[in-house]
């Protein structure tokens, strides 16, 4: 999830929208149409496999939105041919009707101009070759959201950042996290074994998952923990509870399977490492929107006087951390916006709008926070300027 709006009811308005920019595309195409010079036959088939083929799509696209595909590993193929190819036309056309709106507006804008330039004399007669320029400039302008869509969704599937961060913490160990992973039609068992077997190479003391491990069904979650148990870490791979395993899945079902596999879930609890160079806590917290997170529970009886690392899936809780002395966050959540502007010095994303604390590092005093990118997707498969991550922390 990437705001703190209830999901479904998020990801409605998003339909809604969609739906809404399907229906401009549409009359714009029939338009289009109509005005070529094929003949009337031509021009109504066309309009109707237009018209069906966008219902068809729009359907598919809402049905894998609230409802999960009975298709638990699907093979690249049918990503490709079938699943990818829904998700970036849903998503690509939204901006292309955008443009087409922004365009058709400044043309109107531009028409009124030269009326008024030209009230009292005769208008210019009209440059057909101009304005057939100008069509072809907007097309090619229309057809530019769809294709960085596509490019959006196979960079998301197939590159990844591995993000090496040094910090103080009071005990020389190696942490690596992994968040959002979103085990679905868009996150295959394949791809989580690829992300494993990375971490796996980093060689961590300590592996760290921070929510998120379905999308929209708990039938994804079986497989997604079996290959992320083939990690192993010195002292052991800690969980806590995203957003997602409340809205669609059993928190008390994750659990099991997640202990059923070597990984401990952290629900308002601590456990105690004894390391080489002495003791830690690893403190884990419920989802602080769809969860009950309780910080002084998860606390209670623990030595304050030991270096402690708290895994939140929601990064809000950093002020009350910072008050708690606790020296490292980690949290997820926001992709980085997964659909990200960057203006130099300024990132524009929703993530970047809604929260002060949408991805990377953050400090409080001697607290830090960091929030990671996370692997997975939500709402669309497409990333922009915002690449799937894996982070190791050199703590020291």
């Amino acid at each position: 999830m990437i705001f703190g709006v209830r999901f479904p009811r998020l990801r409605l308005i998003a339909l809604v929208v969609v739906l809404l920019a399907q229906v401009y595309l549409y009359l714009r195409i029939r338009r289009a149409i109509q005005s070529s010079r094929r003949s009337d036959r031509f021009k109504s088939s066309t309009i109707r496999l237009v018209g069906g083929a966008m219902i068809l799509l729009f359907i598919l696209n809402g049905y894998t939105l609230f409802r999960y595909v009975p298709w638990t590993d699907p093979p690249f193929a049918a990503q490709v041919g079938l699943f990818y190819p829904i998700a970036v036309w849903n998503f690509g056309s939204l901006f292309s009707a955008l443009v087409l709106l922004l365009t058709r507006l400044v043309g109107q804008l531009g028409e009124l101009a030269v009326r008024l330039a030209h009230w009292q004399t005769p208008s210019p007669p009209v440059d057909r070759g101009r304005r057939r320029f100008l069509q072809a400039g907007v097309g090619s302008l229309t057809a530019a959201p769809i294709l960085l869509s596509g490019y959006g969704a196979v960079s998301a599937a197939t590159n990844y950042d591995v993000k090496e961060i040094r910090l103080p913490f009071g005990r020389a160990i190696r942490v690596v996290q992994l968040t959002d992973i979103h085990a679905g039609i868009y996150m295959t068992r394949e791809q989580i074994r690829r992300y494993a077997e990375q971490v796996s190479a980093l060689q961590p003391d300590l592996f760290v998952l921070t929510g998120d491990f379905i999308s929209n069904s708990m039938v994804f979650l079986p497989s997604c923990v079996e290959e992320i148990a083939r990690v192993h870490a010195r002292y052991g791979s800690f969980a806590t509870l995203g957003n997602h395993e409340h809205m669609w899945g059993k928190p008390r079902e994750v659990q099991t399977i997640l202990q059923q596999h070597g990984i401990r879930l952290l629900n308002n609890t601590h456990h105690t490492i004894q390391a080489e160079q002495g003791a830690f806590a690893v403190i884990g917290i419920d989802d602080l929107v769809s969860g009950q997170a309780d910080l002084f529970a998860a606390m209670r009886g623990l030595d304050h006087g030991l270096p402690m690392l708290l895994l939140s899936h929601h990064p809000e809780i950093f002020p009350q951390a910072a008050a708690h002395k606790i020296p490292l966050t980690l949290s997820g959540h926001y992709h980085g916006g997964q659909i990200k502007i960057d203006l130099g010095r300024t990132e524009i994303s929703m993530a970047h709008l809604w929260t002060p604390y949408p991805e990377g590092l953050y400090r409080i005093n001697a607290s830090h926070l960091y929030v990671s990118r996370g692997i997975g997707t939500t709402f669309t498969p497409v990333r922009l300027n915002a690449p799937p991550e894996v982070t190791v922390f050199h703590l020291y």
